[in-house]
């Protein structure tokens, strides 16, 4: 006898399985059962049920695609904060004296910035523009007019700060009206004075013509404009700014305390390292810097926080496809017994069965992994169209969605794949009766 049937089969059954019948040979056994064969009986085995199958691609398609879109949005989002970068603070230096513990826990200024500051930085490369800038005692009294209201609630005054006359660019600051000093007023120490929009309304000043005047220290002052809006120091609208020059001279300011660099995008590394060489080349560690952080170091924190949340929210559906397929498969292995034995009757080895559970499962997880990464990518682009950004996503995105797919049907497949290997061909046929 060259080949075994069962008579109760059903043909189509039986003309799938006969290639695997078991053939006596001269010299050895040997089954019929190929590489071939075993992929052509498990794509029959997935396609023979498309409703289980799509029910089983559901949790694997939504976590696949949840880490593709994870993928893409955590770049995309990040290239948008990069392309709307805060300027002001991208584009900002800033330099304090620096400080250590002295005698009675106090801190002593371990060096003191010097007057021409901005001079000396002036020439170090992605520097554009700086300021000296230094609040005053708030002792000093700031007033419209010389005259009190005995009756009048008494308010704070606002405060005076000086500064060079660059500090408008670098704050990034607009007027409402007027001007602001110069060069010139700094030189000749004039007496002037911008008001923040804040002190300006506490002081009854609205315009600047007419050249209103307040009294700081009992000195009068022109009001030469009223500031409006700046990028940084908001404190700056509630004080009364005047040159630092002036302030030196005549308000008895002895020492500077901050400067504030404006500087091109991605010089701040540089900037950072050169400019307490060029204040003070002797000992450039006493001085405490303020640089920005580079766009790439943004990028990647933001990218790490997108990926940390949703590659979770990944894995939990991934998980949850896994156990499908587990589920689904194990099923199919309760359905598939009678056939299971009789192909182990036929010839097929325990390896042989256990190959071919595990190629359907694996089949079913790359499926998964397709589908999943053409969700993914088509999620990211609608939600880029609708929010006008440019979509970014890495290369090896649709790769890795796919081998992630196939590893997890691998791993939903082996304990199904091994116990449909442990079946008995008698018990299996057995129990088909």
């Amino acid at each position: 006898m060259n080949e075994l049937h069962t008579e109760t089969e059903e043909p189509s059954r039986r003309s799938r399985l006969a290639r695997f019948s078991w053939r006596p040979r001269r010299s050895r056994v040997k089954t019929g059962f190929t590489t071939q064969d075993l992929v052509h009986e498990a794509l029959e085995g997935v396609a023979a049920r498309p409703s289980r199958l799509i029910i089983t691609l559901v949790g694997t398609v939504l976590g696949i695609a949840s880490l593709v879109l994870t993928i893409g949005l955590a770049q995309t989002a990040a290239g948008q904060i990069s392309q709307k970068f805060d300027s002001v603070t991208a584009t900002r230096v800033t330099v304090e004296p620096g400080k250590a513990d002295g005698p009675g826990n106090k801190e002593r200024v371990t060096q003191r910035l010097p007057w021409d500051a901005v001079e000396r930085v002036s020439q170090i490369a992605g520097v554009e523009d700086s300021t000296l800038i230094a609040e005053l005692p708030q002792g000093l009294s700031v007033d419209a007019v010389q005259v009190q209201d005995p009756g009048a609630v008494p308010e704070a005054p606002p405060k005076v700060i000086a500064a060079s006359a660059g500090l408008l660019d670098v704050v990034s600051g607009s007027l409402s009206t007027g001007r602001f000093f110069d060069e010139g007023h700094a030189e000749r120490g004039d007496r002037v004075v911008v008001l923040g929009k804040k002190a300006a309304e506490k002081l009854g000043i609205n315009r600047v013509t007419g050249q209103p005047a307040i009294f700081i220290d009992d000195r009068a002052y022109t009001v030469i404009g009223i500031l409006d809006e700046v990028g940084v120091r908001e404190t700056l609208l509630d004080s009364a700014i005047v040159p630092i020059t002036t302030a030196r001279e005549q308000l008895g300011l002895g020492k500077p305390q901050n400067l504030d660099i404006r500087i091109q995008v991605g010089a701040g590394p540089v900037v950072a390292k050169q400019a307490p060489i060029a204040l003070s080349p002797n000992s450039p560690e006493g001085y405490k810097i303020g640089a920005p952080a580079s766009m790439s170091e943004l990028q990647g924190s933001m990218e790490a926080d997108f990926n940390v949340l949703f590659i979770a929210i990944g894995a939990v559906a991934l998980l949850g496809g896994g156990i499908g397929i587990a589920n689904v498969t194990l099923l199919s292995v309760a359905e598939r017994r009678s056939e299971i034995g009789l192909r182990r009757a036929l010839g097929a080895r325990t390896k042989h069965i256990a190959q071919q559970f595990m190629l359907e499962s694996l089949i079913t997880g790359v499926l998964g992994g397709l589908i999943g990464v053409s969700v993914g990518l088509i999620g990211l682009l609608i939600i880029s169209v609708i929010q006008e950004w440019t979509p970014v996503v890495s290369w090896w995105a649709a790769p890795a969605g796919v081998l992630v797919g196939a590893i997890v049907g691998l791993a939903a497949g082996t304990y199904p794949a091994l116990k449909a290997a442990r079946i008995e061909p008698v018990d299996a046929l057995r129990d088909a009766r």
